[in-house]
């Protein structure tokens, strides 16, 4: 059985897209700028951000990733109840 998506749906989506996209931007700068501590603050930052997001949106519409680090939320598994990330 399939979640509702709705508006919220999208605006999480973003928001982790969003936060993952400046986390792989900083770790390129991190390597080749290690001893810059603004943007290992930054790195931080937003790598707290992410998690935070990624778990909110787990909790409200079903994991993001079929394995690794999601936690399944619900009593049951519910993997393949859908939509997937990459199907909106």
């Amino acid at each position: 059985m399939a979640k509702q998506i709705d508006d919220e749906y999208y605006q999480l989506m973003r928001q982790i897209q969003a936060a993952d996209f400046v986390l792989v931007e900083l770790t390129l700068y991190l390597d080749t700028h290690p001893d810059d501590e603004n943007a290992l603050q930054q790195f931080k930052q937003y790598s707290d951000f992410s998690r935070k997001i990624k778990q909110e949106f787990e909790q409200k519409y079903g994991p993001l990733l079929q394995f690794g680090v999601s936690n399944n939320p619900g009593p049951r598994w519910d993997w393949g109840s859908g939509p997937w990330p990459w199907q909106v």
